[in-house]
């Protein structure tokens, strides 16, 4: 059993000019396949304009992705945005805060 690697992206900030906002929690190296990711805002679960990609597999390692994306306004209403990732028994969480993205 290999647990991902969990990396949480913030949204660009030309993505924020353009009035919209996603964000990207990736998931790399792990085995076997079966991880699930749920995005939270200020504790709380989102489920409302998640996506997520299928797992691929390379070399007997999987990877996938998850996306959140969020109108501007919805965006600066949450301040801390969570990814969290459930691989077989086993959570782990990466968070990022909107007031370090700013600029």
């Amino acid at each position: 059993m290999v647990r991902p690697s969990v990396s949480l992206l913030p949204p660009s900030s030309e993505q924020l000019s353009g009035g919209s906002a996603t964000l990207a929690c990736l998931l790399t190296g792990y085995s076997p396949q079966g991880a699930v990711v749920s995005w939270e805002v200020d504790g709380t679960e989102v489920t409302e304009g998640v996506l997520a990609s299928s797992e691929e597999e390379k070399s007997g390692r999987y990877s996938s992705s998850s996306t959140l994306s969020l109108s501007q306004e919805r965006w600066m209403e949450g301040e801390l945005y969570s990814c969290r990732v459930l691989h077989h028994g086993h959570s782990q969480i990466q968070s990022l805060r909107r007031s370090k993205c700013q600029g």
